[in-house]
């Protein structure tokens, strides 16, 4: 009998937070492993010699195969495990826009998003300071062009990003959203289109996203009461 393969996953981690819902959703058998980046736990020697070498998350173990990086996990579990059609199509114009979006998101949304995060929320956390106005000015501007960009060429008349069926992009997508909005950041503003896709998305991925989010939901709460305090 084949045994489930090993997910080693923070859900405060964007990617990680992709890859739960496409194994909750496609039902595919996994053990659930927890490693805490804000503790450190993937910098361990054990973890580096015996889950992944690059001492990041996610990773999976199948067996005896070791695997890491998000894009690289969601193409090997496609093509090894049973999984729908609809999340990485055989079809191959659709694959290769999926692909598109893939290689896109890695120097525009990944990276825009995950700035913000860490100029508005991770560095001041690490360090015990206050977020520097210049810089998440500065990541702000970026995030926006981005998100102009993401609408403008992404959103552009399907029901989701690609097809009339929600794929493996608008799944990368939304999580990537979330990390800015989880504090502060409003992508909806100016966005309208962002805003439909967004609660269309969401809605498809119940109940795997609200358990997904739940990490970064406790951070926007906090991020919201801090707000009112300052107003007070």
């Amino acid at each position: 009998m084949t045994q489930p393969i090993k997910f080693y996953f923070d859900l405060l981690s964007q990617p990680c937070r992709a890859l739960y819902m496409f194994l909750e959703a496609s039902k595919i058998p996994y053990e659930a492993v927890s490693i805490s980046l804000m503790r450190g736990e993937h910098l361990s020697n054990d973890f580096k010699n015996n889950i992944n070498r690059f001492q990041k998350v996610p990773a999976i173990k199948d067996e005896d195969f070791k695997l890491s990086e998000s894009i690289a996990i969601f193409r090997y579990l496609v093509r090894e495990k049973i999984v729908p059609e609809h999340w990485y199509p055989h079809k191959g114009a659709l694959r290769a826009r999926i692909d598109e979006y893939m290689e896109w998101q890695h120097g525009n949304m990944r990276a825009c998003c995950t700035d913000y995060f860490r100029q508005k929320w991770l560095q001041p956390k690490l360090t015990n300071t206050e977020p520097n106005p210049e810089q998440v000015a500065q990541s702000e501007a970026r995030l926006n062009k981005c998100l102009a960009e993401f609408e403008q060429h992404w959103l552009k008349g399907e029901k989701y990003m690609i097809t009339s069926n929600i794929t493996i992009a608008d799944l990368l997508a939304i999580c990537e959203i979330d990390q800015p909005k989880a504090v502060g950041f409003n992508p909806f503003k100016n966005y309208p289109r962002i805003a439909d896709w967004h609660e269309l998305t969401r809605e498809a991925l119940e109940p795997y996203y609200h358990e997904a989010n739940q990490v970064i939901d406790k951070i926007e709460g906090k991020q919201k009461e801090k707000v009112l305090q300052m107003k007070n």
